[in-house]
């Protein structure tokens, strides 16, 4: 039996790259890749440990039918609807909560009241105005009827946004009940109050065009994981609701436009003979077709109604219902084919304000947006798809948005605002997926609707065209955010998120690029996050059931994953420390000797000895004192030397022969996680001959210790540089420290000139001289 031998492994002096952290460091800060199953909710029937619905998972529904009047002349909103409420929850309810949100304007609401002082060193205008207008203005809701399906009134109590309706008989598991509600409220005009809904005048002609939503009282949640999600609703965190059919009568002006969610069922007596035309043209056009034109819109613009005209639309299977109304605006469609053959009308909604801008891209985007997010996760399920340009910058309801970019007066328009329009649109469109059928409780959690949308945009964006300037969605963009200090995990309540647009748009939405380009690939991530939107279509999923779907369909554990980017605010920084030039020692006296000498030789000659050099030696003078060492060379090869090389070498078996002879370099990449977040290690090698090649290291590396590791690179060739993350795919906040050797920081001097200033004597002067 052979006794283990040692293979001696030497660091040349020369060696042009310095020496790191030595091998066997041990600082383990803490486990990164624990398992999240202590932190996550316990699967049960309801929800599967897989991240699918479970075998008993049950939401509620609610129906409506409404009849609304737009009194255009006082901007207010009147209504009446009744509810058909469906209890498919194991419980049995005593009361049900209703949804007050135009409450939210009332002065003394809770959004008003918790309001926290603006910065009043260099106050604008703006600033103090909307204070004094939230103070005068009060567009809260005046219930005056709450009553059974028999019209027998029931006892109710408003608690801010939210109404306790108290019914008569406990509702039971698979029973129903009516509720019935009168009600009305002023609409906020969007110059002084600014919303999610909202009123725009139009000075130059004096009409109005309305964004109308949040505007009927709508049931609230309940659920298998918070039961009644009645949070109030302070502005941030948006809506909890269930699903429902829809029929709603809209009485508005009969010289007004109004578009809607859901389906026109009377067309012929609202539409003018040539809109029908128009649209039937519209069904097998290419590009969009002018319904009202540009110049019947502007004719409108200075007409007066004569009476009303009643819309009515049916939506089926909507969580939501919004509306717009006004007799400025163009409207331009298009049928298009969705996958899967469906039909879906795109259409779009402004006044002349917005030309050239809207007709030019507004339905294009549309279309754009029901192509690529069908293609990401399932066929777009609504019959319609409308954009409406008005006084809210960007909102989103079932098959309708609001979006705000417009040109300028002149009709020239910036890249900013061009792209601007585009994006948002996209935006708006997409959240019919997430969360408009992928129904996540927006009140609790905004980046499951915000987050996955803004990461959807970002794919459709760049399948516009060539370098579209994505705002968000690329790794770099978010690293100012990442090393700032005033951040909340992602898994923050919407109420309670510092730098909102930051921490639940951007960061999720770069978070799951990350995952499809570097973490797990795109055909696996492809799958997986097609793979939890069709299980969650229609259904309501909770975090926890996005992060065990995308494990369950693609065998990659991400636990690592949604700790470090969701539950924590560590920033991916990795730094090469060091890096350390191995070989083998071959151990033959011919090789190993003058590699030696070469090296000793190759030492710097320090300056005492330099100075030195030049002094009388006694050896000189007196030549007897020399002996044997002092022409001695200890990495002189004598014949006993290779005698013994010679005995190791007839010792050694063939695979050990083969290592000792292996003539390659054994570089070890000292790296080190200066921010805390777990990443997979990305490195290109330099090689000397002037190519490159990329090593790719899943984040498991870090798995023992999270803090320091270090990487064996074998090569053949001389390696002159390692660059880390070279293609700015894991968000690494400080780029310096990912090369070795170390690059000096490059930085612009830029010379201003001082302006000439008066001195108030000066001034003086000059006013009397131009008197």
């Amino acid at each position: 039996m052979k006794t283990s031998r040692r293979l001696l492994l030497t660091v040349p002096f020369t060696s042009l790259l310095a020496v790191g952290v030595a091998f066997g460091t041990a600082e383990v800060r803490s486990d990164k890749f624990r398992q999240l199953e202590e932190i996550l909710p316990t699967p049960n029937v309801y929800r599967a440990a897989s991240g699918a619905p479970g075998h008993r998972y049950w939401q509620q529904r609610a129906d409506y039918s409404i009849a609304v009047e737009l009194d255009d002349s006082e901007q207010k909103i009147r209504g009446s609807e009744s509810i058909t409420y469906h209890n498919a929850s194991p419980d049995t309810l005593s009361y049900l909560w209703v949804q007050l949100d135009p409450n939210i304007f009332a002065p003394d609401s809770h959004a008003v009241l918790t309001g926290v002082a603006p910065d009043l060193a260099n106050p604008s205008y703006g600033t103090i105005q909307s204070i004094l207008a939230r103070e005068r203005f009060d567009g809260s809701l005046e219930i005056t009827k709450v009553a059974d399906g028999d019209d027998g009134p029931l006892p109710h109590t408003i608690v801010g946004t939210m109404m306790r309706v108290d019914i008569a008989e406990p509702l039971r598991p698979g029973e129903s009940t009516q509720v019935g509600i009168d009600w009305s409220y002023t609409v906020n005009a969007s110059d002084d109050v600014r919303g999610r809904t909202g009123a725009e005048h139009f000075e130059d002609d004096g009409n109005w065009l309305y964004e109308i939503a949040q505007w009927f009282p709508r049931m609230a949640a309940y659920t298998d994981v918070n039961g009644w999600q009645h949070k109030q609703f302070l502005g941030r965190g948006e809506f909890t609701l269930d699903f429902g059919d829809y029929d709603v009568a809209i009485t508005v002006p009969d010289d007004h436009v109004v578009a809607s969610t859901g389906v026109l069922q009377n067309p012929d007596e609202v539409l003018k003979p040539e809109w029908r035309q128009r649209l039937e043209q519209a069904e097998t056009a290419d590009e969009p077709v002018f319904i009202v034109t540009p110049e019947e819109a502007k004719a409108n613009e200075a007409g007066t109604p004569s009476g009303t005209k009643t819309w009515v639309f049916a939506a089926k299977n909507v969580r939501d219902f919004a509306f717009a109304s006004s007799r400025k605006f163009i409207w331009d469609a298009v049928l298009h084919q969705v996958e899967g053959g469906r039909p879906v009308w795109a259409m779009s909604y402004y006044p002349n304000e917005g030309e050239p801008l809207w007709s030019k891209y507004s339905t294009h985007s549309i279309v754009h947006t029901l192509d690529v997010y069908s293609k990401f996760t399932f066929p777009y399920p609504y019959p319609v798809a409308i954009s409406v340009n008005g006084p809210v910058g960007g909102m989103e309801y079932p098959m309708i948005c609001f979006n705000g970019p417009r040109p300028e007066d002149d009709g020239t328009y910036s890249a900013r605002t061009k792209y601007g329009l585009i994006s948002v649109i996209i935006h708006e469109v997409g959240h019919n997926w997430f969360p408009m059928v992928v129904n996540s409780d927006e009140r609790q959690w905004t980046w499951m609707d915000e987050g996955l949308n803004t990461f959807l945009q970002y794919l459709a964006e760049q399948e516009w065209e060539e370098d579209y300037p994505s705002w968000r969605g690329e790794p770099q963009k978010i690293t100012s955010y990442m090393e700032s200090s005033a951040q909340v995990p992602i898994m923050t309540n919407s109420e309670s998120i510092l730098q909102f647009g930051a921490n639940a748009y951007a960061k999720p939405a770069t978070a799951l690029n990350v995952l499809r380009e570097t973490v797990m690939g795109r055909e696996l991530f492809d799958f997986a996050f097609k793979e939890y939107s069709r299980r969650w279509m229609f259904k309501r999923p909770m975090p926890a059931d996005l992060f065990r779907t995308l494990e369950d369909a693609s065998a990659v554990d991400l636990d690592w994953f949604w700790h470090g980017w969701f539950f924590t605010t560590d920033k991916t920084d990795i730094s090469i420390d060091g890096v350390r030039l191995f070989r083998i020692d071959t151990r033959d006296p011919d090789v190993e000797r003058p590699l030696a000498k070469a090296e000793r030789d190759s030492e710097p000659v320090t300056l005492s000895q330099a100075r030195n050099a030049s002094m009388p030696k006694r050896l000189d003078a007196y030549p007897s004192l020399r002996d044997f060492y002092n022409d001695y060379d200890e990495l002189d090869i004598t014949d006993e030397d290779r005698e013994s090389f010679t005995k190791l070498i007839e010792d050694l078996d063939d695979d050990e022969k083969e290592v000792l002879g292996l003539d390659r370099k054994l570089y070890v990449v000292d790296l080190v996680n200066e921010g805390g977040l777990v990443m997979p290690v990305i490195l290109e090698l330099h090689y000397d001959d002037g190519s490159t090649s990329e090593l790719r290291i899943p984040a498991e590396i870090w798995r023992r210790n999270d803090r320091k590791v270090s990487k064996l690179v074998m090569s053949d060739k001389v390696i002159e540089r390692f660059v880390l993350d070279p293609h700015r795919e894991t968000a690494d906040v400080d780029l310096y420290d990912n090369e070795f050797p170390r690059r000096p920081v490059e930085a612009k001097i830029e010379f201003n000139k001082r302006p000439e200033r008066k001195n108030p004597m000066q001034k003086a002067r000059a006013a009397e001289q131009s008197e």
